[in-house]
């Protein structure tokens, strides 16, 4: 200790003593505390006041740049802002407000008005079968239930057609080939504005496309799909061994418990098999394709068809009183046998038990349509062109019927025209709708 006292200065050590005594002092006077005070959590980043669920922060900061850097510490104040006074929070149901719409977006309300309005399309030819134009509404007086209907709506303006084609497969192969060469003909016939289906039937209907545009591209590759060959029934030959009576002596069958080895059995009564024509069953498929377009168009079925009917699961009254219902007209060209002069006025007597050889007629007569009967195929490809114009191009007349919209009962319709040697092709009646009433 004496060696080291005389090397190092006095100067030195007395600085050396002073600044250990500084030290010694400080950490003497520092108090340790048994455990850390409380203290409040520091407020988020760019928040200030309390947070209500629902709605956030009371208080936006003005300057978001005067928050805290991330990462370096926030020295805690020593007692945290009082927050501001708030109103009492109400928790939302997720409801939407309601806004008043800005002016033009649309009404404030919206009024329905039940009306029992009645439009009836009406095609008027003279005795030769042209149409007649140039009618006005004071040529035209409806009745419905034999009370007079005053006219509100009178128009002559073409409307849209939302035509379906039902194409009988049962005819014989030669009309069939006729029906199938004169199919290109159908969409020159309508309209950019119109819209067509396209069914088939046999034993059964088939659609083989929904409503697609009339100048489509897909409505004519549709149609050479549902070409077909006909069918053409053979005469059955009652005779050989499956035949009631192979043997026969002096033309009548012997009696089997007779021959030695029983050979003249008799199997049983030969039956004829019946020819299948579902054209009820394919007009209805097309009446409930046709019920889904907007009743602003004009619903047409078009058939292409000798109206043979036998073994449909609906009848005709069921069919007819769904096409009345839902304003559908039906409209039919004639082919086969039912074309030739004469034919179709024979076909109206049936024979009890028997097919119906035409009910074509029925139903235009029952909706207000019309039928062509055409042989070859330039005839045929004449009817879509007559009809399709017919169709379109005819006199619209409208009323309000005197009757209640609470009756759903069939009423009588009854057009007549104030000229002379005129025919007047009107539906003759309706079944009311509920869905004129929306």
């Amino acid at each position: 200790m004496n060696g080291w006292k005389a090397i190092v200065p006095a100067g030195l050590l007395s600085v050396g003593l002073v600044l250990a005594s500084g030290v010694l002092a400080q950490h003497q006077q520092t108090p340790v505390p048994d455990a850390p005070t409380p203290q409040a959590p520091p407020p988020l980043p760019g928040v200030n006041g309390a947070i209500a669920p629902g709605i956030g922060s009371a208080e936006t900061p003005a300057n978001p740049n005067s928050s805290s850097t991330t990462g370096q510490p926030q020295t805690a104040p020593a007692q945290p802002p009082t927050p501001p006074a708030q109103q009492p929070v109400i928790e939302q149901q997720n409801e939407p407000q309601a806004t008043p719409p800005e002016e033009g977006s649309g009404p404030l309300a919206r009024y329905v008005v039940q009306v029992n309005f009645v439009q009836v399309p009406v095609t008027v030819k003279d005795s030769k079968g042209t149409p007649v134009s140039g009618l006005t509404w004071r040529d035209f007086t409806v009745y419905e239930n034999s009370t007079r209907e005053p006219l509100r709506v009178f128009s002559v303006d073409p409307e849209p057609l939302s035509i379906a084609f039902v194409i009988d497969q049962t005819l014989p192969s030669n009309i069939m080939a006729q029906v199938n060469n004169s199919m290109g003909s159908i969409q020159g016939a309508l309209a950019p504005y119109d819209e067509a289906a396209v069914f088939t039937y046999t034993n059964g209907a088939k659609e083989w496309t929904g409503f697609t545009g009339a100048q489509s591209s897909r409505l004519p590759a549709v149609l050479s799909l549902a070409q077909a060959t006909g069918s053409d029934p053979m005469v059955p030959d009652p005779g050989g061994p499956f035949a009631p009576c192979s043997i026969s002596i002096n033309g009548n069958c012997p009696d089997p418990n007779l021959q030695p080895g029983k050979s003249t059995q008799t199997i049983g009564e030969l039956n004829l098999p019946k020819e299948i024509h579902t054209l009820n069953d394919a007009i209805l498929a097309a009446a409930k394709e046709l019920s889904t377009r907007p009743k602003e168009r004009r619903r047409i079925i078009f058939v292409i068809s000798d109206g043979k009917e036998y073994g449909s699961k609906a009848t005709w009254k069921e069919v007819v009183r769904y096409l009345q219902t839902n304003k559908i007209a039906v409209y039919a060209t004639l082919v086969g046998d039912s074309a030739r002069w004469g034919v179709e006025w024979l076909d109206r007597f049936h024979l009890p038990f028997t097919m119906y050889d035409n009910v074509l007629f029925k139903y235009t007569a029952a909706t207000g349509g019309d039928y062509y009967a055409e042989g070859g195929v330039n005839g045929i490809e004449r009817s879509y062109a007559k009809i399709a114009e017919e169709a379109r191009d005819q006199y619209t007349l409208g009323y309000l019927s005197h009757e209640s919209i609470y009756d759903d009962k069939y009423r009588s319709i009854d057009v007549r025209v104030d000229r002379p040697n005129v025919v007047v092709i009107a539906k003759p009646g309706y079944y009311p709708s509920a869905q004129d009433y929306k």
